[in-house]
């Protein structure tokens, strides 16, 4: 089947945020009683919240605190920390380019849908998304394939129709599970050999390098 859709995840990927999530994760994780450390908590930025908190935390803390936990990470993230977001080099230029080739771009993101509607705003590409997903959309988020198997259905294609192009081995890994061939990107942080590990088909530096690269990427077929 001919590729119809390209489904980006965006932190790390279209955005330069990873090392704000995980400020923000490490400031709410020692404020609920758990000494880690910041590389420790950026290894796992790319997972949601409940995926990441079991990691650090006790389940009877997650069961009773879950919510509250996370509503004060995401009130400390936009706070302090949303307002230094940029976003990469290159980003609108390929979603222009994606146009211009007949191809439609997906947002699949485990963020909550009120960040990713700002995130839009921070990639300049509010208006060349053919859909977005959010972790309001999946019962599981990533490294399990349900926010992906949304984009999947929003955009109303097969998983041989599609790619997924993302930072970090998570969004690989869910990718897989979703029958999605993953593309990786370096700018998010995440060692080129736990990319391949996870399944990626090729690897680029940055939305920039692959739009240079575009007529021998993937995304051409």
């Amino acid at each position: 089947m001919a590729l119809e859709v390209v489904i980006f995840d965006v932190d790390g990927t279209l955005i330069d945020s990873v090392d704000q999530h995980a400020e923000a994760w490490l400031r709410t994780l020692r404020r609920y009683g758990c000494d880690t450390t910041f590389g420790a908590v950026r290894g796992q930025i790319g997972k949601g919240g409940d995926q990441l908190m079991p990691v650090f935390l006790p389940t009877d803390v997650i069961q009773n605190g879950g919510e509250e936990i996370e509503q004060h990470r995401g009130d400390l993230f936009k706070r302090e920390f949303l307002p230094t977001i940029r976003g990469f080099p290159g980003v609108r230029e390929l979603f222009e380019r994606l146009r211009a080739d007949g191809k439609r771009a997906v947002l699949a993101s485990s963020a909550k849908e009120d960040e990713l509607e700002r995130y839009k705003e921070i990639a300049g590409i509010t208006d060349l998304v053919e859909a977005a997903t959010s972790s309001d959309d999946a019962e599981r988020s990533k490294p399990f394939p349900d926010i992906f198997l949304a984009a999947l259905k929003a955009a109303g294609v097969e998983p041989e129709q599609a790619v997924v192009i993302g930072d970090t081995p998570y969004d690989a890994e869910a990718a897989v599970k979703a029958g999605v061939r993953p593309i990786g990107v370096l700018c998010g942080g995440f060692p080129e050999a736990g990319l391949r590990a996870a399944g990626c088909i090729a690897i680029y530096r940055d939305p920039q390098h692959l739009l240079e690269a575009y007529d021998d990427s993937p995304l051409s077929a």
